[in-house]
């Protein structure tokens, strides 16, 4: 280990995970969410792993991120839903990535750039069930429907999918979850009604927690992000057997023996209580760890967990080890599975009221991702 600090991503829990999920999903199939830099593990060796796994589809929030697999030589199916005016449409048509369509504006201008680049393009069209973030209005449904199915009949665009996202899945028995189920089921049935619901359109709108406890969810495709990745979308019902792919580990850059009502970094919140030695950690809120870690998350150092002992800086904290012995260049673990007797991430995200998908995703770019358990 060279560096000050790496995240080690287990490709071997990936695709364990993916497994795991697809038999949960019953007859679906699965798409794995990818975005953000597949939840701070890394874009394309993630992807391979996922694919490896038995994923059918990729996910991407950004056209971006999946022209970047298509230039890293991904050729599996890949559906972009976050777009804005301006995007290359074109590029992403030419290289084969699947829309997203909220509304007859955005159909339009996938329109015009099928066009010009001779490409029909396959288009999923987002319904809002309740969501209320993207995707279309029922309201507004039929008009988006009718849009649609003018520009297929062009021959601009071909309607591959009707999905939409759910707001509570992760709370089971919400009362939001069976409102949206049955919203979703309005959905399709005007679209079958429109002649937009063929057999060869995909209907997706069941996410990690729903692929977990809600069968009904299911329909032709699961789209599982967290999961995919280890970490639990439902943390009050255990791990479902999934495996944490990410370990967050640093060495230590130095110690330092310091005399009793020592105040230790920032603001002095924390005052040592006797003589004892300080180690500094070079990591910091610049590489994603929380500020307001500071006294509230735990790491495994010497054996031992050890609370974060003063504010966190940029690039940097510091714990506090007493007199047991811990040497510049040792290794600490942040988080990982918890094999080792080290903190998870879910963990962390318990104690910094957050959730995993922000302590993951939040790693910066200074800290490589290092990839393991990519052989059988």
């Amino acid at each position: 280990m060279a560096t000050p600090a790496q995240a080690r991503v287990d490709l071997a829990a990936i695709r364990h995970n993916v497994a795991l999920l697809k038999e949960r999903a019953g007859g679906a199939e699965l798409m794995a969410a990818v975005k953000a830099d597949a939840y701070g593990h890394g874009l394309v060796p993630s992807s391979r792993a996922m694919l490896a796994g038995g994923a059918a589809m990729l996910g991407t929030a950004f056209v971006s991120e999946a022209l970047e697999l298509r230039a890293a030589g991904i050729t599996a199916p890949v559906l972009s839903w976050l777009i804005t005016p301006g995007e290359p449409l074109d590029e992403a048509l030419q290289a084969g990535v699947e829309l997203s369509a909220s509304d007859e504006p955005l159909l339009d201008e996938i329109a015009a750039a099928a066009r010009r680049t001779g490409r029909a393009a396959r288009t999923h069209l987002e319904a809002d069930t309740g969501m209320s973030r993207g995707g279309s209005p029922l309201a507004a449904w039929p008009g988006l429907l009718r849009r649609a199915l003018e520009l297929q009949a062009e021959g601009a665009v071909e309607i591959a999918g009707l999905w939409s996202h759910l707001a509570c899945a992760d709370i089971p028995g919400h009362p939001a979850i069976d409102a949206q189920l049955e919203s979703y089921e309005t959905a399709l049935k005007l679209a079958e009604q429109a002649g937009a619901a063929g057999s060869h359109v995909i209907r997706h709108l069941a996410n990690s927690a729903a692929t977990m406890t809600l069968p009904r969810a299911h329909y032709d495709l699961v789209r599982c992000g967290i999961a995919t990745y280890g970490l639990s979308p439902i943390p009050e019902q255990g791990d479902f057997g999934l495996r944490q792919a990410m370990t967050l580990v640093a060495r230590i850059a130095m110690t330092k023996r310091v005399p009793e009502g020592s105040g230790v970094s920032y603001g002095h919140l924390y005052v040592t209580d006797r003589e004892t030695t300080l180690a500094l950690v070079p990591l910091g809120y610049a590489d994603g760890i929380l500020r307001h870690a500071t006294g509230k998350a735990e790491v495994l150092a010497g054996g031992r967990r050890r609370l974060v002992a003063g504010r966190v800086c940029m690039d940097q904290f510091v714990i506090d080890m007493g007199d047991d012995p811990l040497l510049a260049g040792e290794e600490v673990i942040l988080f990982g599975p918890g094999a080792q007797g080290e903190p998870t991430a879910q963990e962390w995200a318990d104690n910094l009221g957050t959730i995993t998908h922000e302590i993951v995703t939040r790693i910066g770019s200074r800290v490589p991702r290092v990839y393991e358990g990519w052989g059988p």
